[in-house]
């Protein structure tokens, strides 16, 4: 099937206000587009300043802010979308750019919100792991259900299905996928991307992907997954650390025949402006409830590896995936403690209410990169070895047995990375068929 990448330069911009939507649109990539007649306000002067200043300036615009590249393949479809709330609309493009502290920073307005105001006619919404609103804990079934603010029926793809059945695609013309990505393979969305592209595929739906910048996307690390060790947290041969945006990344799934029988999906992707892969980018927006900022989305793809252990990576602080600990590491090693209770981001963390010895990362200088050293050092200093690794959880995880043998086995960690340097080189090729942006 046709698969179309939009490369427009036209710069959008919306801003709400207390009983108006402001919004502006460019020329589209189409000709008959510009009789597309869109329920619009004009922008003030002002605000046309200061978005043209950002363009000046190579500010990256989001796909979710080209508007006029998405919005004429919209009008009078009937239209899904999958989103978290990470899928909005920023009004200010700089301050995509800038440090975040909070998300009341950033004026922005939710992408569902924004089509319901342009009267987009908006069915349904899917929501991927931790629901809609991003509040729910990470592996928690989340339930169908009502979106309060717009009335809209919400079916979760990561509870009894993580695949839209026929039924619930029946009154739907296009699919619209918007979640920011943070580039590992066993964060879940890009799982959730594929089986959206299978159901869309199946039921010859066009899928309209947003595409955002990937935050680890400037290099690919780690163990290419095995295929017997494939799972929800994992489905695909590539790396631990994978490099791609999601709009790449769809396109390698059509492209490498991931879909069941080899079906592909009709995909258009609105790309980026002023991205590239070394391109810096601070999420606005945490795009889980344990990734609450840049430090936690750097360190990720390092301290992730945890999670298929029975250390505690922060979850149940303030630090999520800036620390680790146990009771059972080394006390008289570790001169940092602390103690996980239930919060926001883990109603039951690993060793609740329980003194974790360990190390503190939130204050070191965090490198985008992948190293092993931290669950080495772990391992390394548990008074019970035994108690380190949840085995089958950790193989999930790393998507191979191999690592956590070699762990256990002393190697070091250029010794164990020499081991992958040939399936990321043939990954590394693959992976240079489908990039959008250099």
């Amino acid at each position: 099937m046709l698969l179309k990448v939009f490369k427009n330069t036209v710069l959008f911009s919306i801003i709400i206000g207390i009983s108006a939507v402001t919004f502006s649109c460019g020329n589209s990539i189409k000709q008959d587009a510009e009789s597309t007649k869109l329920e619009t306000l004009a922008v003030n002067d002002a605000s046309s300043t200061e978005l043209a200043t950002n363009e000046a300036n190579n500010a990256i615009i989001v796909g979710a802010n080209r508007s006029e590249l998405y919005l004429p393949l919209l009008k009078g479809k009937r239209v899904a979308v999958v989103a978290n709330q990470t899928s909005v609309v920023f009004h200010e493009i700089a301050t995509t750019q800038k440090k975040i502290e909070s998300s009341k920073d950033v004026p922005f307005t939710h992408l569902v919100d924004t089509l319901l105001g342009l009267n987009i006619d908006v069915k349904k919404v899917f929501a991927p792991e931790h629901g809609f609103r991003g509040t729910a804990d990470a592996g928690e079934l989340v339930k169908d259900g009502k979106d309060t603010k717009t009335g809209l029926a919400i079916f979760s793809l990561h509870g009894r299905n993580k695949k839209p059945t026929k039924t619930q695609l029946e009154d739907v013309d296009i699919m619209v996928f918007d979640i920011q990505d943070v580039g590992v393979r066993f964060y879940t969305y890009i799982s959730t991307l594929h089986y959206i592209m299978e159901a869309c595929a199946e039921q010859n739906i066009p899928l309209l992907i947003l595409d955002r910048p990937n935050p680890n996307g400037n290099y690919i690390d780690g163990p290419v997954l095995e295929k017997q060790h494939s799972s929800f947290l994992g489905m695909h041969p590539i790396p631990l650390v994978h490099g791609m945006t999601i709009g790449e990344y769809a396109k390698m799934i059509n492209g490498e025949a991931w879909l069941t029988n080899g079906i592909t999906c009709d995909i258009t992707i609105v790309e980026m402006k002023n991205y590239n892969h070394n391109s810096r980018y601070n999420l606005a927006i945490r795009p889980s409830p344990n990734l609450p900022n840049d430090q936690s989305i750097v360190l990720y793809p390092s301290l992730g590896l945890f999670e298929g252990t029975n250390i505690n990576a922060g979850r149940g602080t303030e630090f999520q995936f800036q620390r680790y600990g146990a009771p059972f590491l080394d006390k008289n090693h570790y001169t940092f403690n602390y103690t996980p209770i239930p919060n926001f981001g883990s109603k039951h963390p690993k060793h609740e209410n329980e003194v974790c010895y360990g190390v503190d990362l939130s204050k070191v200088k965090a490198e985008r990169h992948f190293t092993l050293k931290y669950i080495m050092d772990a391992y390394h200093n548990a008074t019970d070895k035994t108690k380190v690794f949840n085995t089958s959880n950790f193989t999930t995880h790393a998507g191979t047995a191999t690592l956590q043998k070699q762990i256990e086995a002393g190697l070091a960690e250029a010794e164990i990375k020499a081991t992958w340097k040939a399936g990321i080189e043939s990954y590394k090729t693959t992976r240079d068929k489908y990039l959008i942006y250099k």
